[in-house]
């Protein structure tokens, strides 16, 4: 009896070997690397996306670092290798900008994924380890009292047995009393009697540590592997997704990183060495005439001695000082001037504030730098004249709702306008004459504002236009005629100019000499073309009417008192509003 309990105890060890519900601890310890298998991969994203934070971090500082200065701009925006470098720079930017994504889409997805999944899976596996602990704990209890109680019943047994020894030895010994034998037969009954209950209390125990080796081994602790192996294979699956979208997080921003270095190729393709070399030949360049060759000074000739009376007379050349002087007023202009273009490009030498005429600059810098302080006066012009006129509309109708508001409240801004209006064409003027001469001209025009300047026109509370400005309406594309009101064509500021010669007041315009010769009037050259924006009306002599979308020449652009020169396709020449057509000078696509 006692070896079959063996042999059955040694066969269920088998079995629990080889099932391997035995490696409790074993398994204890695989998960406990499976905590610190995600712990160390949420080490490495955060060292990810920290190297990728200072990696975007230190590309933007370059950027920073090599973006040009304001003053440096103007230079970036004329030569196409540094627009080329500027748009680099632009792209790097951006590419470090995808790096930061990495890193945030990183943390703020992956890694928070991996967190919540570390803590659950560390709470699961220390509530199956304990119920495993637990079952493991019964079960060892289990046997522990079946050892018990097998050890109770062997010494019961044992014991049992010499009783009843003692009993066959007493009971054949003839020398003994009935009454000894009686007592051996006693004991040995009691004896047997204890040793059945022990016998029973085995059994029973044996029974149960069975059933609960049988539960432990089949039921309890399959379930509490099946359960850790379902948490354990949950982690895997997690982990593989983790992976996974940490790789489509970068995969996702390829795309924009190949936009940015086509963009960077694409402007290494921009750059164009024979249109940056123009650039610099157009900035620098003097605009100072060649000089004419330098005569000979034959010394032979230039003392002969006068026979009169020995002295010695010297003889010049008729034109010796005349091509001197020229050279001189050519190279020189008879000042001392520092040696700038090609040899000062680099040159970090301050220089004098420059001149209001920029006569300290060489020629084709100086007609630059006025063309570009004229149209920036006119702009100006422009945009006190748009002001001026929101603000007459706005007295209209003032005057024609008074419940709207106080007209007169507007005629302090209106004459503070007309003002600026008035200073700014004072500056135009003096600009444009500037202009002529530094292009050789004569000044041909005058824009000396009369006496019922803009700044009084608000004086008598009156609305109409001032009718040198004439902006095309918001609305109606025929404009009103009390733009026109005021004309006068003996006035010296009437506008536009007339077209005929007999006219007094074109001599403001051209010098007498242009007029000498009628077909001098049919010889101005196109310098542009324009679009009519909306219809005009000519209404006075030297205006021509044109209708909407009309397609002309220009033949002389605005001097800043509003009027351009223009040719008609049926030859017919004259004067239209500025503001009210779109022009497009030839000289725009000049390099």
């Amino acid at each position: 009896m006692k070896h079959e309990n063996l042999i059955k105890r040694l066969f269920l060890h088998i079995q629990y070997v080889f099932s391997g519900v035995d490696q409790y601890d074993t398994v204890a310890v695989h998960t406990q690397k499976g905590v610190d298998f995600c712990e160390r991969f949420t080490n490495f994203l955060k060292e990810r996306s920290h190297i990728e934070f200072e990696y975007a971090k230190n590309l933007k500082r370059l950027v920073k670092n090599y973006q040009p200065k304001k003053k440096d701009e103007e230079e970036y925006g004329q030569f196409s290798w540094a627009r080329a470098f500027w748009d680099l720079l632009k792209e790097l930017h951006d590419l470090a900008g995808q790096h930061e994504v990495i890193a945030e889409n990183t943390q703020g997805n992956v890694m928070k994924d991996l967190s919540n999944l570390i803590q659950d899976y560390k709470q699961d596996r220390k509530k199956e380890l304990q119920e495993g602990a637990k079952i493991q704990e019964q079960l060892k209890a289990s046997l522990a009292q079946l050892e018990k109680r097998e050890k109770q019943y062997e010494k019961a047994f044992r014991e049992a047995e010499k009783a009843t020894d003692a009993y066959r030895r007493a009971d054949a010994d003839i020398n003994l009393s009935r009454a000894e034998v009686e007592k051996h037969r006693n004991n040995m009954m009691l004896k047997s009697q204890q040793s059945d209950d022990c016998k029973n209390e085995y059994a029973s125990q044996l029974q149960q540590t069975n059933q609960h080796q049988h539960e432990h081994y089949h039921t309890h602790m399959p379930q509490v592997f099946q359960r850790l192996q379902n948490i354990d294979e949950n982690r895997i699956d997690k982990m593989k997704s983790y992976i996974k979208q940490s790789a489509d997080i970068e995969r996702n921003i390829i795309p924009i990183i190949n936009t940015c270095i086509d963009g960077m190729v694409k402007a290494s393709d921009s750059i164009n060495a024979v249109e940056d070399s123009r650039s610099v030949v157009n900035k620098y360049k003097s605009g100072y005439p060649i000089p004419s060759d330098i005569a000979f000074d034959d010394l032979s000739n230039s003392q002969v001695p006068d026979g009169r009376n020995g002295n010695t007379l010297t003889t010049t050349p008729k034109n010796l000082n005349l091509e001197k002087g020229s050279v001189r007023q050519t190279v020189s202009g008879g000042k001392s001037k520092k040696r700038t273009g090609i040899l000062g490009l680099f040159s970090s030498s301050k220089s004098d504030d420059p001149k209001e005429d920029f006569s300290d600059l060489p020629p084709s810098q100086r007609k630059k730098q006025l063309l570009k302080k004229i149209d920036s006066i006119k702009k100006e012009i422009t945009r006190e004249t748009a002001e001026r006129e929101g603000m007459l509309k706005m007295k209209d109708v003032y005057v024609q709702n008074p419940a709207l508001g106080d007209p007169n409240s507007l005629d302090k801004k209106i004459e503070e306008n007309g003002e600026k209006l008035d200073s700014c064409r004072k500056e135009l003027s003096k600009f444009v004459s500037y202009l002529d001469d530094a292009e050789g001209k004569k000044s041909t025009t005058s824009l000396a504002v009369s006496d019922d300047s803009l700044s009084r026109s608000t004086s008598d509370g009156s609305v109409n236009r001032d009718p040198n400005i004439i902006p095309p309406p918001p609305s109606i594309q025929q404009p009103n005629n009390d733009v026109y009101t005021g004309y006068s064509t003996n006035s010296s500021n009437n506008w536009p100019p007339p077209y005929s010669s007999s006219i007094p007041d074109d001599d403001e315009l051209h010098s007498p000499d242009e007029f000498e010769d009628p077909e001098i009037l049919e010889q101005y050259p196109v310098i542009g073309t324009c679009r009519a924006l909306y219809s005009f009306t000519a209404e006075n002599e030297g205006s021509v009417t044109m209708e909407e979308n009309e397609e002309m020449s220009v033949l002389e652009q605005d001097q800043g008192d509003g009027w351009t020169r223009v040719r008609k396709k049926d030859e017919g020449e004259g004067f239209v509003p500025t503001s009210y057509i779109q022009i497009h000078f030839f000289d725009q696509d000049e390099v």
